[in-house]
């Protein structure tokens, strides 16, 4: 799938599509997006030659996922063998890139395997290590030096993945920095890190980005330590912020400034969540960076659609991606720490966890019998916004938005500046809110008059 702001994501898994691992093969240099990249390579190396070069290739665990889809997890379990397979395969991909790229100019192979985070030690060491420490060693071979890059809360793997020998390993923001520090200087490995991508380099000033750099520089120290940003810049990210860090680091004098100046980065505004969650449907909420460039978030987002399937008209999902303030604003609310991350009704459920689609629609039944012992039926109601004129409605709309935004709530906001629509509403004085609401009260029989009295009061 292809996208405007994002680098191309896989949606499609060839190995479950009825193709055979002995129908695939290693490509070359000269086939597809891979010749582009080499030659852009090459040009920059001659442009450049006192710049360091990074080659990024797809870890062998991320590609046999690619390859396997979500079944991956419940293959390592089942039928091991078959993985070890594929891994074999991918293993050999990752050193026929990783070739290109040294060939082509290449000072550094980065092996971005972000998948990583979702297995545990044990896991890692029974199909990651063996392959990768294999693909570290070529690339040592090759008289080259290697990156280890995995993002997402990958904490308990860092010990392993030392173990597997690169050069260096890399983390985003789910992970302290202080803690991959004292594990990778343990084992002579540098390691890099781990600046704040949207909140700081996205949406923040210059002086928050210098705040962000320099904070990560004094936690890493002056030994082995890379300053980073933690995965992929978002595409919008303002140059003036990446100078500002940039000029951070080169000069000394930058460094003293931010040190003095006082603590000025406010947090964002939270939402009141203490409804969030009361209405009928159940809400599904996934706190992502982007599905469309994080594959992590991707295979989350992907289970929580497979799982919402099961439950039609009665359960909705939403992605939050990060790279926009509101939704900043949303993952401090409900405290969610790392990502991805997945919410039911605004409880955290699953942290930087894929579920396998019976454990998520589990979890979501769950939800519902703790709402409603029998089925959810929809309650729809509308919002009315009553104004003179679109700068009287300006007053209620972000009002409206919020409240609505808070509740989780499945209700339309109608905006009315009709005067003879306003008068019939009963309303002489604007701006003015109006709710309408509708419930049902009988389906498939015929109510007695003194029941349907009842409700009739309701309503007086």
């Amino acid at each position: 799938a292809w996208s405007k702001e994002n680098p191309p994501a896989v949606v499609s898994h060839i190995l479950t599509n009825g193709h055979s691992l002995e129908n695939l093969k290693i490509p070359n240099a000269d086939e597809g997006r891979i010749a582009v990249v080499i030659e852009a390579t090459k040009r920059l190396r001659e442009k450049h030659p006192d710049t360091a070069l990074y080659g990024l290739i797809t870890g062998p665990f991320t590609l046999a996922l690619h390859l396997l889809g979500t079944n991956i997890f419940m293959m390592m379990l089942e039928t091991p063998e078959k993985v070890s397979e594929v891994m074999e395969f991918t293993k050999e991909v990752s050193i026929a890139m990783a070739n290109y790229y040294i060939d082509a100019g290449c000072d550094v192979i980065a092996v971005v395997d972000p998948m990583t985070s979702q297995i545990d030690p044990t896991l890692f060491e029974t199909f990651v290590s063996p392959p990768v420490s294999d693909l570290f060693a070529h690339i040592k071979s090759r008289d080259a030096l290697s990156s280890f890059f995995v993002c997402g809360h990958a904490q308990q793997n860092i010990e392993v993945m030392c173990q597997c020998k690169p050069d260096n390993i890399s983390i985003d923001e789910n992970i302290p920095l202080d803690y991959v520090r004292d594990v990778c200087l343990k084992n002579s490995i540098s390691f890099g890190g781990n600046m704040k991508l949207t909140v700081v380099l996205l949406m923040g000033t210059e002086e928050d980005c210098q705040r962000d750099a320099l904070n990560c520089m004094d936690i890493g120290g002056e030994q082995g330590f890379i300053l980073a940003p933690g995965c992929d810049l978002p595409y919008a990210t303002p140059t003036k912020n990446l100078l500002a860090v940039t000029k951070l680091v080169h000069e000394p004098y930058q460094q003293d400034v931010i040190r003095t100046l006082a603590d000025t980065q406010k947090e964002d505004d939270t939402f009141d969540m203490s409804d969030y969650g009361k209405m009928d449907k159940v809400i599904v909420d996934v706190i992502t960076l982007d599905s469309e460039s994080c594959t992590p978030c991707q295979y989350s987002v992907e289970a929580v659609k497979r799982a919402v399937e099961e439950f039609e008209g009665i359960v909705e999902w939403r992605e939050h991606k990060i790279k926009h303030r509101e939704s900043v604003q949303f993952m401090t609310s409900i405290m969610v720490k790392s990502i991805p991350t997945i919410c039911i009704d605004g409880k955290i459920t699953f942290v930087s966890q894929i579920p396998p689609k019976q454990e998520l629609v589990a979890a979501i039944q769950r939800r519902i019998f703790e709402k409603l012992r029998h089925k959810i039926k929809t309650q729809k109601g509308s919002v009315l916004l009553l104004g003179k004129d679109d700068n009287e409605l300006a007053s209620l709309r972000p009002v409206a938005k919020q409240a609505v935004h808070e509740l989780g709530a499945d209700v339309a906001i109608e905006e009315i500046t009709d005067e003879k629509r306003i008068l019939e509403l009963g309303v002489s004085k604007t701006p003015a809110v109006v709710m309408l609401d509708y419930k049902l009260k009988s389906e498939g029989s015929t109510p007695s008059v003194a029941i349907v009295k009842e409700w009739i009061k309701e309503v007086l």
